[in-house]
């Protein structure tokens, strides 16, 4: 009986003496629960403003071009349009001559999406013409920037390097010509000095003296200017030089479309250095090729 109530008493004792030991217990559980669940919130809501951080800026990602694939070089321009841009001086071609020179021959690229090219070439008593085409799918990298962007800047290095004024005015960098500085003013004014002395003067044939280099006339409508009414940005450049083979004049015109730059190189050839090629029968063909292609991709 005494063993009894001994152990009820010792029971109670340690009943006592732990009890504010689990109160301890219990009250540092309960912070640190409430600590976890602080530490939580603000880890979720960290996780919160990171996805719409990206969110944000995924939203803000430019849009891409509008072409994704380009087509086939040799095949944009009508044929008639070449035959125009190749005149074969009344010389007639066999069936298998004209398929061989108005089908042109593909540059050799290795991405056909992103660029292609056709060159044509026809030679005649009177000089030789070349036309080519190189067409450029731009694509933009930079999240930031878009294709079009991209391709405006690429345009913007190209007017720049041609020196073609922003405004469409001449260029300063080509001084306009003068009727006394042209070989054939120079040659006529020798004559007359000549005839003036009793000499007979150089003979009406004659070539005019080469020039090493030469552009159109700043003052005139065929001088390197920028086009309008083109795509959406568009310049022509005109360049005149010889050489010991003879003369030739090179025009360019340059358009962008959306995400593509279309080049057109267009020159003719001549061995007659007294005859030089018109500007302006080269600038209309070259531009009215171009309105076409731009016509074509925007199909």
């Amino acid at each position: 009986m005494q063993r009894t109530v001994h152990r009820t008493m010792q029971r109670k004792s340690l009943r006592k003496s732990f009890a504010p030991g689990a109160a301890l217990v219990a009250a540092a559980a309960l912070a640190v629960g409430l600590t976890g669940c602080t530490a939580g919130s603000g880890t979720d809501g960290g996780d919160a403003d990171a996805k719409g951080g990206d969110a944000s800026t995924s939203s803000q990602a430019v849009e891409p071009g509008r072409y994704q694939t380009l087509p086939e070089a040799c095949r944009l321009p009508a044929r008639s349009t070449v035959r125009g841009l190749l005149p074969g001086d009344d010389q007639q071609l066999s069936r298998e001559e004209a398929d061989k020179v108005y089908a042109g021959q593909a540059d050799v690229t290795y991405d056909t999406d992103r660029r292609v090219g056709c060159h044509w070439k026809r030679e005649t008593t009177e000089g030789t013409r070349h036309l080519a085409l190189d067409i450029v799918r731009v694509v933009s990298y930079d999240p930031a920037v878009s294709d079009d962007d991209r391709a405006q800047e690429i345009y913007s290095d190209k007017a720049q390097a041609a020196e073609i004024p922003a405004d469409g005015s001449a260029s300063p960098t080509a001084p306009p010509s003068s009727p006394k500085s042209t070989p054939e003013a120079k040659s006529a004014k020798e004559g007359k000095d000549d005839k003036a002395k009793g000499g007979k003067g150089k003979p009406s044939g004659s070539p005019a003296s080469p020039s090493t280099e030469a552009t159109a006339d700043p003052g005139s409508s065929t001088a390197p200017r920028v086009l309008s009414g083109l795509g959406d940005a568009a310049f022509l450049n005109d360049k005149l030089a010889t050489a010991d083979s003879g003369v030739h004049r090179d025009i360019t015109v340059v358009f962008r479309t959306s995400n593509v730059i279309v080049t057109i190189t267009y020159d003719q050839w001549s061995t007659d250095k007294a005859n030089l090629p018109v500007s302006q029968e080269l600038q209309d063909k070259a531009r009215s090729l171009a309105g076409e292609l731009a016509d074509s991709l925007s199909e």
